[in-house]
C-alpha cells in the first residue's frame, strides 16, 4: 500500500494537483510519524489504522469548521478525506455491520451489556479498517439492550 500511495504521488506531482499532492504528503507524514513512534515498519493494517485515524480527525474538524461558520475549511478537510478513503478498504454498510455484530455477539457469548467490551473486541479483531466502530458499537448496545 505505501508503494501504491508513493507512486500516485508522483504521477499527482506530475499532472499538478496540489491539492492531492499535499494529502498524500499528509499520509506519508502519519505513516512515517507512526513507523518511528513503533521504531518498526508498519504492516498493512497499521498503514490501515493510522489512515483511518487521519479520516476520524477530519470528520472531527469538519464539525467545529462548520459550526464556526467557516465552510471553505470544511470543504479542504472534504477533500483530504476523499484521498485518503480511495486507500482504504470498503466499509462495511449498515445491514452488513448488523450480521456482523450478530455473529459477534454468538461468537463471544455476550448476553448482557456487561459483555460489550469482549463482542467489540471480537469485531475489532476480524474487521478492522473494514468498520465504522462508532456504529458497531450503537449496533451492539441496541443489540444487547
Amino acid at each position: 500500500m505505501r508503494a501504491k500511495i508513493s507512486d500516485d504521488l508522483k504521477m499527482a506531482m506530475k499532472a499538478g494537483e496540489k491539492q492531492r499532492v499535499a494529502t498524500l504528503r499528509l499520509i506519508n507524514a502519519a505513516i512515517q510519524s507512526a513507523e518511528i513512534e513503533a521504531k518498526k515498519p508498519l504492516d498493512e493494517a497499521g498503514i490501515v489504522a493510522v489512515m483511518t485515524k487521519m479520516v476520524k480527525q477530519r470528520r472531527d474538524s469538519i464539525e467545529q469548521y462548520t459550526s464556526g461558520g467557516r465552510p471553505d475549511l470544511a470543504a479542504t478537510e472534504q477533500a483530504e478525506i476523499a484521498v485518503i478513503e480511495a486507500y482504504l478498504p470498503k466499509q462495511m454498510d449498515e445491514s452488513e455491520i448488523g450480521a456482523a455484530v450478530a455473529d459477534a455477539i454468538k461468537e463471544a457469548g455476550a448476553a448482557s451489556p456487561k459483555d460489550m467490551g469482549k463482542v467489540m473486541s471480537v469485531l475489532k479483531g476480524k474487521y478492522a479498517g473494514k468498520m465504522d466502530f462508532q456504529k458497531a458499537s450503537a449496533a451492539v448496545k441496541a443489540a444487547l439492550g
